[in-house]
């Protein structure tokens, strides 16, 4: 299941089309840096060069300050000691922590195992490095999965601890912490005065306010067919929206392609669906269903989606199909695949 999106190659573009710049005399700073795993565009609006530039080193420091909470490949982090003491005992986390993996768990609940932070722990099987030339057994697939299930995470809210239930297990949150951190840092800059500002962490984008013309961020979208193409530019404002994608790594076996996102359930990689775009408030929630909604596939994902009325989508299937939730009203949303 877990969904990194490429760094060279990011499923969604900010594209900057500025005018003329309104009596308030914003100004517009932008940086690009490697955090948690990924790439990190970051864009403030402020009132001069100094303080935009003073408060992306504070949007930095903010998705940092997470990174060493959450990523499971730091080993000091208090994910790494969940996992370390898996079959053990329970570890004592920040609320913050124990409330994003309370989050990640009603996904697994409402998705029935389709999206599960405990995919970490799976048997990387399949290879879509070229190296690959016939699909594994079923009983090796079964066992990739042994120690993947949601069920066995324990949580104490009284205690604010986290306790994995079969050694070997462990948890990350490749699949909802970009979403997080891109939210954490709209609050943080709202909270300081900054009235706009995007922060797109590979793919996963929290916008606020709009550019200094006074018109909204465009976002672009890439052409999952042709990936140094667009198929679509939105615009965003005071939303967020994140892309699942599948088109960079797969394997075809008879005729049928395999993607690299593997449903956490059963250990085989899905199909059906190259890419899902998710629309919404909230970039973390986005997140969970664009990478759920990759998962179960397009008639589960869009029944799926209803239970969240506040979040739209966009998907791109396996043979060039676009299709839109029943929700979906971006009025200026052309696609062109």
């Amino acid at each position: 299941m877990s969904i990194k999106k490429s760094i060279l190659t990011p499923y969604l573009f900010l594209l900057l089309i500025l005018g003329g710049l309104t009596s308030n005399a914003q100004v517009l700073r932008k940086r690009t840096t490697l955090l948690m795993g990924g790439r990190f565009d970051i864009s403030i609006v402020a009132k001069d060069s100094l303080t935009a530039e003073q408060n992306i080193g504070v949007v930095i420091a903010e998705i940092t300050r997470i990174e060493n909470l959450i990523s499971d490949w730091k080993s000091d982090s208090q994910v790494s000691e969940v996992n370390q003491n898996a079959g053990i005992r329970p570890v004592k986390v920040d609320r913050e922590v124990f409330e994003l993996t309370q989050r990640a768990l009603q996904f697994s609940e409402a998705t029935k195992g389709g999206f599960d932070i405990s995919f970490a722990a799976m048997d990387r099987i399949w290879k879509f490095d070229g190296s690959m030339t016939e699909m594994p057994s079923a009983e090796a697939i079964k066992k990739s999965v042994e120690k993947v299930g949601y069920k066995n995470i324990i949580l104490d809210s009284v205690q604010s601890t986290v306790f994995l239930k079969l050694k070997g297990m462990k948890i990350g949150f490749g699949a909802l912490g970009e979403g997080y951190a891109t939210d954490k840092c709209r609050n943080v800059m709202l909270a300081k005065g900054i009235k706009a500002g995007i922060v797109n962490g590979s793919g996963d984008m929290t916008a606020w306010g709009r550019q200094p013309n006074g018109k909204d961020w465009n976002i672009g979208m890439t052409n999952p067919f042709h990936p140094d193409a667009l198929f679509a530019v939105v615009p965003l404002n005071n939303g967020a929206v994140t892309t699942s994608g599948s088109y960079e790594k797969f394997v075809v076996f008879n005729g049928k392609r395999y993607s690299h996102i593997i449903n956490p359930a059963t250990g085989y990689p899905v199909t059906g669906l190259c890419s899902v775009s998710v629309f919404g408030p909230n970039a973390e929630t986005a997140n969970g269903l664009s990478t759920s909604l990759m998962v179960l596939g397009q008639k589960s994902g869009l029944l799926l989606l209803k239970k969240y009325p506040d979040y739209s989508c966009v998907m791109i299937t396996d043979n060039g199909k676009l299709v839109k939730s029943a929700n979906f009203k971006i009025k200026k949303f052309k696609a062109k695949l």
